[in-house]
């Protein structure tokens, strides 16, 4: 997990602190999404750490709260070695995070869709403490010449970081639930809301783009194998942009593809119920997958700058497509199931990193300094 070859004892990880910044980010959009109606309650924003606990929560939030910091945690241990080790990076990665979480709920009061929580506080330090207790127990197996550190060496180029990062980022775009399977980046209806309520009218870029023709049932099908097939190809393609000439190319992309997949269906049933986790099978999504293996198939041996080449293209190709056509109707009525309030503070996070990543990646794959040579 580190830029060069280590020779002379642990290094630091720029994965990890890469990582970490991304992650802190998505924390401060969680936290204080969705960023508007700043005002003073006039209390002090303090209060809420002498208030009595909520009467009403539950294990699952309490359990959200938790889990939602423990990556923190393990990336803090991991972001502060060697300089800081052992059970020190776990107190210093403790206090840090009591630290944000505590910055994060006193900033809520000034949100009027926000509350802050001691229980929230509490929770979320505690998670951050648990994940900080796993660094410390991980960080000589990753970073100190373990066999992950090995094969990190081995199979990824050595300047790759932060591409590493970008690629693991993607199972995650997949959480929040979008139009179609890995349709990442639809920013025109989001971006119509926003310029309905600043003109105060009613204005929908998709259909002024597109027209009203209305789409079949067998265009919707096939808008989806475009978006589905464009959206892995153009991921994987990313992450082998990223490997070294004996990696198990093939392989990796699979296990990218099969994570996706994962993630896809437990924040599915998650959001959905559990009857519902696998809503996002569809024809076009079935049809999208197998052809997407198809093309990765044939192109996991191909040139370095051929596959730079293509994931720029399917991964325009996929935005071009999820951007010009109107919403799924069936996804629109399964919308209604959806069990928004145990995601709140998780939602806006959620579908800034679906729709940011495709441009993330597109910028990553064309900036010059990023163009990897495979070694």
């Amino acid at each position: 997990m580190t830029d060069t070859e280590d020779t002379a004892g642990p290094r630091a990880s720029p994965v990890a602190r890469a990582a970490l910044l991304a992650y802190l980010l998505l924390i401060v959009y969680a936290s204080w999404y969705p960023f508007s109606g700043w005002r003073s309650s006039g209390l002090s924003p303090f209060a809420f750490l002498t208030q009595h606990m909520p009467r009403w929560w539950t294990g699952f939030d309490v359990m959200v709260n938790i889990v939602g910091y423990m990556p923190f945690g393990v990336l803090l241990v991991l972001a502060l070695h060697p300089a800081v080790r052992g059970m020190w990076a776990v107190v210093v990665a403790a206090i840090a995070g009591l630290l944000v979480s505590g910055t994060m709920e006193t900033v809520q009061n000034y949100l009027p869709t926000r509350v802050p929580s001691n229980l929230d506080l509490l929770t979320n330090a505690g998670g951050c403490l648990a994940g900080a207790l796993l660094g410390a127990w991980f960080a000589p197996m990753l970073l100190d010449r373990g066999r992950l550190y090995e094969l990190r060496q081995r199979w990824f180029a050595s300047h790759a970081s932060q591409g590493l990062v970008l690629v693991a980022l993607w199972p995650l775009a997949q959480v929040y639930p979008q139009n179609y399977l890995f349709g990442n980046g639809q920013v025109l209806p989001l971006l119509s809301e926003w310029l309905s309520e600043w003109l105060d009218t009613d204005i929908d870029l998709v259909t002024m783009l597109r027209g009203d023709a209305p789409m079949s049932v067998e265009q919707y099908w096939l808008s989806e194998t475009i978006i589905t097939a464009c959206g892995m190809t153009g991921a994987a393609l990313t992450l082998l942009c990223l490997t070294r000439r004996d990696a198990p190319r093939l392989p990796l992309m699979l296990t990218l593809a099969a994570v996706g997949l994962v993630v896809k269906t437990l924040a599915t049933s998650l959001f959905f119920a559990p009857a519902n986790a696998l809503v996002w099978i569809t024809p076009g999504a079935e049809g999208g997958f197998l052809i997407g293996l198809i093309m990765l198939a044939g192109l996991a041996f191909a040139p370095q700058v051929a596959q730079r080449r293509l994931a720029v293209a399917t991964l325009v190709l996929s935005l071009i497509v999820v951007n010009t056509i109107p919403a799924n109707p069936y996804f629109v009525s399964t919308l209604q199931a959806w069990q928004q309030g145990k995601f709140l503070n998780f939602n806006g996070a959620a579908q800034f990193l679906g729709m940011a990543w495709p441009f993330i990646a597109l910028w990553f794959l064309l900036l010059p300094s990023h163009r990897l040579n495979r070694p």
